[in-house]
């Protein structure tokens, strides 16, 4: 029965964390666009893999950073460069790339890849499974452990893989209203990832 409740927890925290805006989905809109949702269901399963140890990694920080809260500002300093980063090369994407995209297929592996990469950047997620299991901590839901970790990472994928692939569904059932947007999507996540940074940064320096 344990193992049902914590993988429900985890498949409901990872979609509850999906479902709002973030360069993650916009980038499974984008890709569904552009390149089908074959192809964006490869990127998908790129995110779950990264997505699965980051989840172990959060609930295993859980345990230790609850006194050790110098760590958590580190990688909130880290994650801050890097959404930076991300913010100036959608913003540059979207002034130099023109040019409207057709649809095109790419290979299996590249899709995969890029997913792997982009998910690897979202330094976000660990920080948001620590938050959200010390929580459960809190309130008697959740006792960590090597196994219970496991379980609570395996529905984290599980929702996360299914909210985005909602999200690239959705996209292409609806390409038509979604072409405006889809030509200001790199320009969207420019503004979000910066504002996320910006955020970040005012947070880190107020504490």
């Amino acid at each position: 029965m344990d193992i049902l409740l914590f993988i429900g927890l985890g498949f409901m925290i990872a979609a509850g964390g999906s479902i709002t805006p973030s360069f993650l989905n916009l980038t499974v809109v984008k890709f569904s666009l552009r390149n089908g949702v074959k192809a964006a269901l490869y990127l998908i399963g790129g995110y779950a893999t990264v997505l699965f140890f980051q989840a172990n990694i959060g609930a295993y920080l859980s345990n230790i950073l609850m006194e050790n809260s110098e760590y958590i500002t580190l990688i909130q300093k880290i994650g801050t460069v890097i959404l930076l980063l991300l913010s100036i090369n959608f913003f540059r994407l979207h002034y130099t790339s023109k040019e409207k995209k057709e649809k095109e297929d790419i290979p299996k592996s590249k899709a995969y890849f890029h997913g792997i990469l982009m998910s690897s950047l979202n330094t976000i997620a660990i920080p948001f499974y620590f938050t959200s299991i010390s929580f459960l901590i809190g309130l008697e839901y959740f006792e960590y452990s090597y196994l219970n970790g496991f379980f609570f990472s395996i529905g984290s994928t599980m929702g996360s893989f299914t909210l985005y692939a909602v999200y690239a569904i959705v996209a292409n059932k609806i390409e038509d209203k979604l072409t405006y947007i889809a030509t200001k999507m790199d320009f969207i996540l420019g503004c979000l990832t910066g504002f996320v940074a910006i955020a970040n940064a005012v947070y880190l320096y107020i504490q």
